[in-house]
């Protein structure tokens, strides 16, 4: 038996290195072919590219198409995961997805931080400006207008380049919208975009008034050392020359997609980036983020204490509107309210500055929150208050005023003081209406280099102090008013 064993030791040692090198050679696939599934990151709010159909509601688009067909071509299953355009790169970077399909431009700074796959559309920069506006032609024109740019883009890096003021937002629909409602002056984007909006909506409100002479290519973006690119690349070859990318460019960009690389800087360190952005930071939180923080609660507790008492109003009328308004207010979303205000007012005229509009929206939103706080705070005060105020001869607002509010201010400083904090963090959703506050800052610093966690830390330990100053005030006041209470 031994014999026997000793003769076959050869054979079983020769066949566990064929099988341990057969299931080496499945390790080298790519993480699709291994799953079976190909997880694709997209915008789904950046027509032709990435959209959600009308009719259907479904996900469609130039580079949702690709991507379908390129995954047909591995032979797996695609799943598109939806993300804002500003934050694609930290999910990709998080494993929420393999690739990011969202006309991802390519240039030598991304291909050292990631895998870019070979370009399936190409365009050409071009100025876009609103159809009466002659003064803008050429990129020396730009300096000192105000663009409307996504902050990821490498046309945003252009246009502030070139002097002007970039105002960082979601898509481009929402840079023509802020044009034609003459929020900015000027969008700069991709001529593929631009023809493929006009082409689709008849927009004659607004012009490509000029070219700039920078000239992109788009590719699918992975993660660094991913092993998707040789079989990516071998797709989109297949694609290109059975002639389904020309067919999928024409259908949505009424275009062939063609054209040379763009240039790129040489990127800063992360420590270099974080130093600089220390400045910048601290003037968008003193200048933006803790005034809109103490205008916006004070307005709010006016509002909180007004919509109180009528709350609390024997007047049916008073009350049922108080209730109607508190209801409204925390039953919708702040982002909601704060959209509402910014983007739907103006269709009825009503056009109010970014700063203004922010202020507007979270005013009423603490004073819908403060007003059940206060009301609270009252009612926690004994009746016999109420009733000895009046056997010395105080009326309803002498009472409020001597009596009352002095010793539910006391009950009301800790819930109110979280709403404060609260709204320090909340201030952050006001970069959505273009407000440039502390995260809209370390979200421009660390777009062009793609920097987000030490950005967004850096950010993150500014919000921190700020709400540790706060807590420190809270405690104190609270100190201040124990004395006015009766032990």
């Amino acid at each position: 038996m031994r014999s026997y064993l000793r003769r076959a030791l050869p054979v079983i040692v020769v066949l566990a290195a064929l099988f341990t090198a057969g299931c080496g050679a499945s390790g080298d696939e790519n993480p699709a072919a291994s799953t079976g599934v190909l997880r694709v990151g997209t915008e789904g709010v950046y027509a032709p590219f990435s959209y959600h159909d009308a009719a259907t509601g479904e996900l469609t688009g130039y580079d949702v198409d690709v991507a379908r067909a390129v995954a047909d071509k591995l032979g797996v299953r695609v799943e598109f995961v939806e993300t804002p355009w500003d934050s694609i790169f930290a999910a990709l970077e998080a494993n929420r997805f393999d690739v990011v399909a969202n006309e991802v431009t390519i240039n030598d700074e991304r291909k050292a931080k990631y895998d870019l796959s070979e370009p399936y559309s190409v365009g050409e920069g071009v100025i876009v400006t609103r159809a009466d506006d002659n003064s803008i032609t050429t990129l020396d024109d730009l300096k000192g207008k105000v663009a409307a740019e996504n902050a990821t883009s490498n046309w945003s890096e252009i246009a502030r380049k070139a002097g002007a003021r970039v105002e960082a937002v979601e898509g481009f629909t929402q840079a023509i919208k802020l044009l034609n409602q003459g929020r900015v002056d000027v969008v700069v984007n991709d001529s593929i975009a631009v023809y493929a909006y006009l082409a689709e909506t008849g927009d004659q409100t607004v012009k490509i008034a000029g070219k700039i002479g920078e000239k992109s290519e788009q590719g699918f973006a992975a993660r660094k050392n991913s092993g998707l690119l040789p079989d990516l690349n071998k797709a989109l070859d297949e694609l290109r020359a059975d002639g389904t990318l020309a067919a999928i460019s024409q259908r949505y960009l009424k275009a062939d997609a063609s054209g040379a690389p763009a240039a790129a800087e040489t990127p800063k360190t992360t420590w270099d980036l974080v130093l600089g952005s220390l400045g910048p930071l601290a003037k968008a939180a003193i200048t933006m983020t803790i005034p809109l923080t103490i205008i916006s609660f004070i307005i709010g507790l006016v509002i909180a204490l007004a919509v109180a008492l009528a709350r609390l109003s024997a007047n049916r009328v008073l009350s049922t509107v108080a209730r109607f308004y508190i209801s409204i207010i925390r039953g919708t979303p702040l982002l909601v309210q704060l959209f509402i205000v910014f983007y739907a007012l103006p269709e009825f005229g009503v056009k109010i500055d970014p700063f203004p509009a922010a202020v507007i929206a979270f005013s009423l939103n603490v004073g819908g929150y403060a007003a059940e706080i206060i009301r609270s705070a009252i009612q926690s005060i004994p009746k016999g208050q109420w009733e000895a105020a009046e056997t010395i001869g105080l009326n309803y607002a002498g009472t409020l005023r001597r009596i009352i509010l002095p010793q539910a201010a006391r009950v009301a400083v800790p819930p109110l003081s979280n709403t404060l904090i609260s709204l320090v963090k909340d201030t952050s959703l006001a970069s959505t209406i273009l407000v440039t506050e502390l995260l809209r800052q370390a979200q421009i610093i660390a777009a062009p280099r793609f920097e987000f966690f030490a950005l967004y830390g850096t950010a993150a330990i500014y919000y921190w102090v700020i709400c540790l100053v706060l807590s420190f005030g809270q405690n104190r006041l609270e100190r201040r008013l124990e004395r006015h209470v009766a032990r």
